[in-house]
C-alpha cells in the first residue's frame, strides 16, 4: 500500500516504524518528516496543513491511505479536502477535530452525551476567569481553549501564577477554568470509523518537566504501557477499557455522528481515576505523544489494516487489535531551556551506539541533518524507547541508550515508570 504520513515528530516516526515492522512492502512517504524519518522512508517537503497541496500530492502519487499525525492539519480541515476527493484518510474532519481544537466544544459534546468530566467555566475576559477561580478554589486549573502545543494547561496552588497564565492565554482567545480532579491519569487511544470504536492498550504519560512531577507542564517527557495497576481497581485492564468505551468513547462518537460530524480517526481520551469514578480530563483528535511510542511497539495486529478499516468504515468487521505481553517505556530527551525557550541547532551524537542496546528504538522528534551531522531543531528532540519482559528491563534499556547520546544541555527525567517497576 502507498501510505502518506503527515507530520514531523516522534509520534509520526513511531507510526512509520510500526508500519515498517509489518514487512508488507508498503511504500511510505512522510511529509515533511525529520532526519530520523528521512533515514527510514521517503520524505517530501509538503506543508501538512495545506489541504489543497496535500490532496494534489496524494492524487498525483496514487496514495492509498493518508495518516494525519499532528493536530494542526486536522483543525485546518485537511482530512475534509482529502475525503472530498475519495482519498482514504485516517483523521477526523475539521468539525470533529474541534474536540481538540476547542475545549469549549469538547465540554459541550461531553455534556450533551452525558460523559463524566469535571465542571468548567469558559472565560473570555480576566474578570470572568477570576470569578471562576473563586468558585472552584485551589488548586487552580486554567486551560487555553485552543491548540497550545501542550503548554496551555496550568495546575497550581499559586493564585498569582494562575492569573498570569489566564492573562497570557486570554490574549489569544478564551480560557477554561476547571475544577481540580485528583487521582492517577490514564491515556487511552480509541480507533473510530464514525460508528464503531476499537480500543488500543492504555498508557500513562509524564507531563511535568522534572523528576517527581516537578516543574512546568510540557508536551510529555515519557510514558509507559501497559498499566498493570489498573487490575487492582477494575479487576482487569480489559474491564477498565470496556467501561471507558461504554461511558465515554461510544457516547462521544454517537453524539458527533448525531450532529453530522462523524469522528473518523484516533480519539485520544485523557482520563483521571477519581474517587467518584473515571472522568475525562481532555480529548485529543490524534495519536498522543509520547504515548504512541509505547503503545505501537506492543501492537501485534498490522497497523495499516486497522487504520484503513477506520478510514473506509469497516471497523466492525475488522479483527480486534492484539498486543504483546512485552512492556514499553519511553524517555524524552529535550533541549536545554525547554519548554519556555529551547536552545536549538546543537549537535546530537551517539545515536548509533544507543540503537545497539537490545530492545531499543529511537523516535526522532525535532532533528535535522546539518553540515557536520545531526542537530536538534526543537524542544523535545528524541523519544528513546525500551522494550522488555519487565518494566525493570525496559527502563534499564531505555536509560542505558540515553546515556550513550550526547546533546549539550540536554535534559530528561530519570523517574519514568520507576514506581511501576518497583
Amino acid at each position: 500500500m502507498r501510505i502518506l504520513v503527515l507530520g514531523s515528530g516522534a509520534r509520526e516516526h513511531a507510526i512509520v516504524t510500526a508500519l515498517l515492522r509489518e514487512q508488507a512492502g508498503h511504500h511510505i512517504i512522510a511529509a515533511p518528516g525529520n532526519a530520523g524519518l528521512a533515514a527510514d522512508v521517503e520524505v517530501v517537503g509538503l506543508d501538512a496543513t495545506n489541504g489543497k497541496v496535500v490532496t494534489e500530492y496524494a492524487l498525483e502519487n496514487d496514495i492509498e491511505l493518508v495518516i494525519v499525525g499532528p493536530e494542526a492539519p486536522l483543525v485546518a480541515g485537511v482530512a475534509d479536502i482529502l475525503r472530498s476527493h475519495s482519498i482514504p484518510v485516517f483523521g477526523p474532519g475539521k468539525k470533529a477535530a474541534a474536540l481538540e481544537g476547542s475545549k469549549t466544544f469538547a465540554k459541550r459534546i461531553m455534556d450533551e452525551a452525558r460523559v463524566p468530566t469535571g465542571r468548567a467555566i469558559r472565560a473570555g475576559v480576566l474578570e470572568e476567569a477570576i470569578h471562576a477561580m473563586d468558585e472552584f478554589g485551589a488548586p487552580y486549573v486554567v486551560k487555553a481553549d485552543g491548540l497550545a502545543a501542550g503548554k496551555g494547561v496550568l495546575v497550581t496552588d499559586d493564585r498569582a501564577a494562575a492569573l498570569e497564565h489566564a492573562t497570557y492565554w486570554l490574549q489569544h482567545g478564551s480560557v477554561l477554568v476547571e475544577e481540580f480532579l485528583e487521582g492517577p491519569e490514564v491515556s487511552l487511544f480509541l480507533v473510530s470509523d464514525g460508528h464503531t470504536v476499537v480500543p488500543l492498550s492504555p498508557a500513562q504519560d509524564f507531563k511535568r518537566l522534572l523528576d517527581g512531577d516537578g516543574g512546568p507542564n510540557t508536551g510529555g517527557m515519557g510514558a509507559y504501557s501497559p498499566l498493570p495497576w489498573l487490575a487492582e481497581r477494575f479487576g482487569s485492564e480489559s474491564d477498565f477499557v470496556e467501561e471507558v468505551i461504554e461511558t465515554i468513547a461510544l457516547p462521544t462518537v454517537r453524539q458527533l455522528a448525531k450532529e453530522s460530524t462523524p469522528f473518523i480517526g484516533l480519539l485520544y481520551a485523557g482520563l483521571i481515576l477519581t474517587e467518584q469514578g473515571v472522568r475525562v480530563i481532555e480529548f485529543n483528535a490524534r495519536f498522543g505523544d509520547p504515548e504512541t511510542q509505547v503503545v505501537l511497539p506492543r501492537l501485534v495486529t498490522p497497523l495499516s489494516g486497522l487504520l484503513l478499516a477506520a478510514a473506509n468504515g469497516s471497523l466492525s468487521t475488522h479483527p480486534a487489535p492484539v498486543f504483546s505481553d512485552e512492556v514499553a517505556v519511553t524517555v524524552v530527551l529535550a533541549s536545554e531551556g525547554y519548554p519556555e525557550a529551547p536552545h536549538t541547532g546543537r549537535a546530537l551524537t551517539g545515536l548509533a551506539e544507543a540503537a545497539e542496546v537490545p530492545g531499543v528504538s529511537i523516535a526522532h522528534a525535532a532533528t535535522a541533518r546539518g553540515e557536520h551531522g545531526l542537530v536538534a531543531t526543537g524542544g523535545r528532540v528524541l523519544s528513546v524507547v525500551g522494550t522488555g519482559a519487565s518494566f525493570s528491563e525496559a527502563r534499564a534499556r531505555a536509560y542505558e541508550a540515553l546515556s550513550r547520546i550526547q546533546l549539550d544541555g540536554g535534559q530528561y527525567r530519570h523517574d519514568i515508570a520507576e514506581r511501576v517497576a518497583r
